[in-house]
């Protein structure tokens, strides 16, 4: 019997397209990933359009998409969010998302990060 996505779940979706990377993106988003967990214990994850890991919790929060050159976290409300440290830096023209894209090489501020995490939970359970 073959293994087919539709076998897996959403978490173990998420782990293979971490090991599929098998580069600095697939550390990136497991980290990401961990930093999400971490500041909402309550996360559910989900696997949403061909491959994208979402984290839910009243909604979405984030999604983590993988492209050639960057990790990119979309924060689905990212517009009605305080950003006093300055992460985002993608997606700031629209009414409602907002995104962060990561590089090779680029630090991960974890509290700041976390912080906007748990704003999003906030707005989404409000």
């Amino acid at each position: 019997m073959t293994n087919t996505n539709a076998d897996k779940t959403p978490s173990e979706l998420i782990d293979a397209r971490i090991a599929e990377l098998g580069d600095w993106r697939g550390e990136m988003l497991s980290r990401l990933r961990a930093l999400v967990k971490e500041a909402d214990p309550e996360v559910v994850e989900e696997w949403k359009w061909r491959g994208v890991p979402t984290w839910y919790h009243d909604g979405i929060l984030c999604t983590g998409e993988t492209y050639k050159d960057k990790v990119k976290v979309t924060f689905a409300k990212g517009a009605s969010l305080e950003d006093p440290s300055g992460l985002f830096n993608s997606s700031l023209g629209g009414n409602t998302r907002r995104a962060i894209d990561f590089h090779e090489g680029d630090e991960i501020d974890e509290k700041a990060f976390k912080a906007l995490l748990s704003a999003a939970v906030a707005l989404n359970e409000s």
